[in-house]
């Protein structure tokens, strides 16, 4: 397992723009799959957004071409770039990660390590 922090949430108007960091505590995060999931209160937690250690990117419809997913493993960290916010956006994100090859889950039981989350608020 990894420890994650994330970073970067926050409260937004429709169609603002948030980045989104996800910092691991040791260099092992590059060889791990890392995503992205989101909780809206009362609802389920949702895949965002995942990659793996070889780049190759996986998103969920609702987010595509709104949202960008990338890592530097120099530095240990992935981000998520949200461009064109909207209120349903609104939920706390998280960042996980697991060592899972070349596989980009989204079943949220399949990641090991998870961060304790960041809050995004997109208003009308």
């Amino acid at each position: 397992q990894v420890q994650l922090v994330e970073s970067g949430g926050g409260t937004v108007q429709a169609g603002g723009s948030l980045r989104l960091s996800c910092v691991a505590n040791r260099r092992a995060l590059e060889i791990y799959t890392v995503a992205w999931f989101r909780q809206a209160p009362g609802k389920e937690r949702e895949f965002v957004q995942g990659i793996n250690w070889r780049g190759t990117i996986d998103y969920a419809d609702s987010v595509k071409g709104r949202f960008s997913i990338s890592r530097d493993n120099g530095v240990n960290t992935v981000y998520l770039q949200m461009s064109s916010l909207k209120p349903d956006d609104t939920a706390r994100y998280y960042c996980a990660a697991g060592k899972l090859g070349a596989i980009i889950s989204r079943t949220s039981r399949d990641y090991d390590s998870w961060g304790q989350g960041t809050q995004v608020t997109v208003s009308s």
